[in-house]
């Protein structure tokens, strides 16, 4: 079990590294089905697994200039500040809620990095070299709230609200984003930890093997293509939504025909609507 742990760490930290998010998404069931710990000890762990994590990862970005310091440090502050408040507000809450509200914003998140801008729109607003204060402001605090609550670092929200709603370079806001999240997790775990403690050797050992994997994430990061990364990104955060669902959902759920009624009709609209992109691409082709 030690060495599933451990590989499932590697891989945490090759996701952080090269998505600039993902870390806690992995972080969290690996703790909880893999080392056994329960719901809110593994959100209090994974804040620590991936604060640290973070922070490694941010070096090599730094170097290669994809970081945006200023941006960074303000949507950071703001975000500890929601992010301490969250974190001790989660203790009010039961594990399950957390878990399912996890997925459900995670499923979100990964519609609006997939969505693919309309022809003409791509270039309507100019990427910014910093963005306004108090858009910083504003999603730093809402941000911050939600990855406290829920025990994320963020980078499943702080990655698109840099680039989608932002306008930030997606190679910037991977960047910019773990240096938020960094900030952001030890704000959180600051405020979780009045009410749970750490298996500190289970963390430390996790932690150690997620920055080794981060290293070369971020190595990765800088030859892969910016659309490619934004629906990497999207895809990811998709599957391991719908996983963390279903792990939580009742089984009764799951076995009533209007679960499987509303799955059909998801699944019928959405070829529909690929099938659709394509004929209109296939007629606007040469």
């Amino acid at each position: 079990m030690t060495a599933l742990v451990v590989a499932a760490s590697l891989l945490v930290g090759v996701t952080l590294g090269a998505l600039g998010g993902g870390g806690s998404i992995l972080t969290v069931p690996v703790l909880v089905y893999l080392a056994g710990q329960d719901t809110k000890a593994a959100i209090t762990t994974s804040l620590f697994v991936v604060g640290v994590t973070s922070l490694a990862a941010l070096v090599p970005h730094a170097r290669a200039h994809r970081v945006r310091w200023r941006t960074g440090l303000l949507f950071g502050g703001f975000s500890m500040a929601g992010a301490y408040v969250g974190g001790r507000l989660a203790a009010y809450v039961p594990g399950t809620v957390l878990l399912v509200s996890f997925a459900l914003m995670m499923l979100a998140t990964a519609a609006a990095m997939l969505r693919r801008p309309r022809p003409g729109r791509e270039r309507t607003r100019p990427a910014r070299a910093d963005l306004p204060l108090k858009h910083i402001a504003a999603e730093g605090l809402a941000v911050g709230a939600v990855t406290g609550l829920v025990g994320s670092g963020g980078g499943f929200l702080v990655v698109p609200a840099l680039a989608v709603l932002g306008g930030l370079p997606m190679g910037i806001a991977v960047g910019t984003s773990l240096l938020v999240i960094g900030m952001n997790s030890f704000a959180g775990l600051a405020g979780h930890l009045s009410g749970v403690g750490i298996d500190w050797p289970l963390a430390l050992t996790v932690t150690a093997a997620a920055v080794v994997g981060s290293l070369a994430g971020g190595r990765v990061a800088g030859r892969v293509p910016r659309e490619t990364l934004r629906r990497a990104f999207g895809w990811f955060v998709v599957v391991m939504g719908v996983f963390v669902l279903a792990q939580q959902l009742d089984t009764a759920v799951w076995t009533h025909p209007a679960t499987w009624a509303a799955i059909g009709a998801a699944a019928s609209g959405t070829v529909t609507a690929l099938l659709c992109r394509m004929s209109k691409e296939s007629t606007a082709g040469p």
